[in-house]
């Protein structure tokens, strides 16, 4: 069963400019020009009860004014959306029952008061019964292991610490869907992974739907079994991430550990060295011209070789690609 289901969902802005010839004087002030900004452009997509989804795009490419319309926050301009069985903008009240939402960049916790008590007000405004709300919330404060801190005030708080009671707020009414918009930004490597813990274990043990936004890979590649990227207010893919890294940059990394330093150059087609010490190389493989496999067997059979690693691409590498193919695109079809 699908939770979320969008077609042909969009949403334009007004802008009102001065005119050119009056700027500056009053005149422009009462005589703007009006013009229409298209952030969503139509769009079409399903995602399914239990499915972790990425949900990505550069800066201004309309994931934030997407999310917004699926929580009921902004009225689109066109289009259909079902999250839950609710249209978002008309039943908004009855939704958020059933929805939670993670912000990096903004805390739902009480600042100068202790965790503890943002929970039991979360408790109060979602209307959870008082015993299924201590359960749940002792439940969660051992699960993400808040004791220690659990009645220190926010603002003492360390950001990977504050995180981790943000999720557990985020999941006190057991939400079905939770939207996840850049839940481990500013974070350490050893809290980030603490935090994809957590976000894993919430979709394998109570089959939470994430809908999640992020710029860094790791988010994508470690949580995320497909992902959908959107720029220019358009859908530019839909894939799962290992089609996704295999299909939009095609090349590989190998290293090598040769046993004597090499005396012929290695030419292949679409293999380049990228660096060499020793009998030590790094190749970099172009594989739409020539495939590992033909690598390395001319490896095996001209050199002695040690060792091998093969790299695939980094998530980091893969998305860069697509925005920039993207960009590429739309600027032949504004030139055509």
């Amino acid at each position: 069963m699908s939770a979320i289901r969008v077609q042909g969902l969009t949403k334009s802005f007004t802008m009102k400019h001065k005119q050119p010839g009056l700027s500056g004087s009053i005149k422009g002030l009462f005589k703007p020009v009006v013009s229409e900004k298209v952030a969503v452009q139509p769009i079409d997509f399903t995602v399914e009860q239990g499915e972790v989804l990425a949900f990505l795009g550069p800066n201004g490419a309309g994931k934030s004014t997407t999310i917004k319309m699926l929580t009921g926050i902004l009225h689109p301009s066109g289009g259909e959306a079902d999250v839950l069985g609710y249209t978002p903008w008309r039943d908004r009240q009855r939704l958020a029952f059933h929805v939670g939402s993670v912000f990096g960049q903004k805390s739902q916790l009480w600042y100068h008061l202790p965790p503890v008590d943002t929970f039991e007000l979360m408790g109060r405004i979602y209307e959870v019964p008082m015993n299924d709300f201590r359960k749940r919330r002792d439940d969660l404060v051992e699960r993400f292991e808040l004791g220690n801190y659990l009645h220190t005030p926010v603002r003492k708080l360390s950001l990977g610490e504050r995180m981790r009671c943000e999720i557990a707020a985020a999941l006190l009414h057991r939400p079905q869907i939770v939207f996840l918009d850049e839940p481990t930004i500013g974070l350490d490597v050893v809290v980030k992974a603490m935090i994809r813990d957590l976000i894993r274990e919430m979709n394998r043990e109570e089959g939470t739907t994430l809908f999640l936004t992020s710029h860094d890979a790791g988010d994508v590649e470690q949580l995320c079994k497909r992902v959908i990227v959107i720029n220019h207010g358009q859908v530019i893919l839909d894939d799962s991430v290992t089609n996704m890294k295999r299909e939009y940059l095609t090349h590989k990394t190998i290293h090598l550990k040769l046993a004597v330093i090499p005396e012929q150059p290695l030419l292949l087609p679409g293999v380049e060295v990228v660096k060499q010490k020793g009998a030590g190389l790094k190749l970099s493989v172009n594989t739409v011209e020539t495939s590992i496999e033909t690598v390395l067997a001319y490896i095996v059979q001209n050199y002695r070789l040690e060792d091998v690693t093969i790299e695939d691409p980094s998530m980091e590498e893969v998305i860069t690609h697509i925005y920039a193919k993207a960009g590429k695109e739309q600027g032949h079809e504004s030139s055509g």
